[in-house]
């Protein structure tokens, strides 16, 4: 048993005890006026610090509608004291039971007024109250309709959202287009993408995430690469070398990108710039094994690559005794003094 349980236990053991003695003192009658007046008490000090609260902030409206609830409360907690009237205490205990019923009946739906909670998502709708209309189809899981209101409103996101929960992921991806040409954000993009695959539209979904590579160029790889599953092989090359021209503009500034040059190249049978990026991803590794030996990982990589089987060996080789000295430098760190003297 962890500390909070057994701080809980204790805790009901200990209301129990003084339960039994209130009992034993003076009968069932004497516990239930105790509960009472603790619960009262407790209801009027924290509605009085919210009248207060709300008095001192100005919202008079609120603050009335307190302050009589507070009045309330404290006359059930008088009665209760004095054990007098208690069809009284009754009738208040259900009067604030069927306010927290109320409030959390009300509170379940914001966006509406009181009249309205009673119409009909249609009725709502004829009086053109779209965002009304569109709150009640969807605690009524027509998600489809609540949409169409939403688009009625101009909420593109919420219909869109709609659109997804009916599981309309082609009409989604729709306005995630539309949502582009408003917005020019290129998140749309990438969420028709999602959509459109979604819906099984592959085509449309490869021509969006096309239109996202022309901003966002590092996604050339996942439009080739998706246009080889359509067999489109025209725009997968097309894609490539997109994807090539993409990575070899990283590259002249970060030279751990000649390898993706590389097997972009050779994919697109370009051999001698193929040969020419690994053996520039080659000086790379070597420059920073220098300083972390964990490249010599990258740097046997690079040597496979160009056919340089033993040169890879032995830089392989280096890895390994690499990674034996850390392995064996974090098992004796994770010791504890007591077990180095055992």
């Amino acid at each position: 048993m962890d500390r909070l349980k057994a701080y809980l236990l204790g805790f009901i053991i200990v209301l129990l005890a003084i339960a039994g003695g209130i009992v034993w003192y003076g009968g069932w009658r004497l516990l239930l006026q105790v509960i009472l007046v603790i619960g009262f008490l407790g209801v009027t000090l924290v509605l009085g610090f919210f009248s207060a609260l709300t008095l001192y902030a100005e919202s008079w409206k609120y603050g009335a509608l307190l302050t009589i609830f507070t009045a309330i409360s404290a006359y059930g907690l008088y009665l209760s004291f004095k054990w007098q009237k208690l069809n009284v205490v009754a009738g208040i205990i259900v009067f604030f039971l069927l306010i927290v019923v109320f409030g959390i009946w009300y509170i379940s739906e914001p966006d509406l007024g009181l009249v309205d909670r009673f119409k009909s998502a249609e009725s709502l709708e004829k009086a053109g109250k779209y965002r009304q209309a569109a709150r009640k189809y969807e605690k009524a899981g027509k998600y489809e309709k609540a949409a169409e209101m939403y688009l009625k409103l101009g909420w593109l996101e919420s219909a869109a959202w709609a659109y997804e929960k009916a599981g309309k992921y082609e009409k989604a991806a729709e306005i995630y287009e539309r949502l582009y040409e408003e917005e020019k954000d290129t998140y749309y993009l990438k969420e028709a993408h999602e959509y459109w695959k979604k819906a099984g539209n592959m085509e449309r979904a490869a021509k969006v995430l096309e239109r996202y590579a022309e901003e966002e160029p590092w996604f050339w790889e996942d439009v080739a690469k998706l246009y080889e599953e359509l067999n489109n092989e025209e725009k997968a090359r097309e894609a490539w070398l997109k994807a090539l021209e993409y990575y070899k503009k990283e590259a002249e500034e970060e030279g751990v990108f000649w390898e993706d040059v590389g097997n972009v190249a050779r994919k697109l049978g370009m051999e001698e710039l193929a040969r020419e990026a690994y053996r520039r991803f080659l000086e790379y590794c070597l420059k920073e094994a220098q300083e972390d030996p964990m490249w010599w990982k990258h740097v046997a990589e690079a040597y496979e690559y160009l056919g340089e089987k033993e040169k890879a060996e032995e830089a392989r080789k280096k890895y390994e005794e690499y990674r034996r000295r850390i392995t064996k430098a974090n098992e004796e760190t994770s010791k504890f003094p007591e077990e180095k003297g055992e």
